[in-house]
């Protein structure tokens, strides 16, 4: 099968996911190539429904998010995951307590992080808040 996809910035690359061969171990073989290279890997059929699964829940989430108004949490009640509303993508991918401060790391839709420290007790504003147990 293969999906022709866009990353955050609009540009073009394709996945494609096989079965491996017959004689060789049971392995599905995953390729996605792009403008930056080309990464491959393969995984077990239990694994490839996991990682079909996590896709699923994950669009899901995206479209109910969507619908959901945006909500505010304090600085110290941040997640892993947790996406700032505004302009741009900023998802949270470290948080790190300090007593009256938070040290928050985010990732931006492009791929760069950054680190900004925040009193504990600073209202922001999520577009999307990560759900319990993910």
């Amino acid at each position: 099968m293969s999906i022709e996809i866009q990353d955050t910035e609009g540009r073009g690359a394709r996945l494609d996911v096989a079965p491996g061969p017959r004689d060789g171990p049971l392995q599905v073989g995953i390729l996605v190539e792009g403008h930056s290279g080309r990464a491959s890997w393969s995984c077990s059929p239990a694994v490839a429904r996991e990682l079909a699964a996590a896709l699923v829940a994950a669009a899901e989430e995206s479209e109910h998010a969507r619908d959901a108004d945006p909500v505010t949490v304090k600085a110290r009640e941040l997640l892993r995951g947790d996406v700032r509303d505004g302009d741009r993508v900023m998802t949270v991918e470290a948080v790190r307590r300090d007593g009256a401060n938070v040290q928050v790391t985010w990732t931006s839709g492009g791929g760069r992080s950054w680190s900004q420290l925040y009193a504990a007790e600073t209202d922001i504003r999520l577009r999307r808040r990560l759900r319990a147990g993910m």
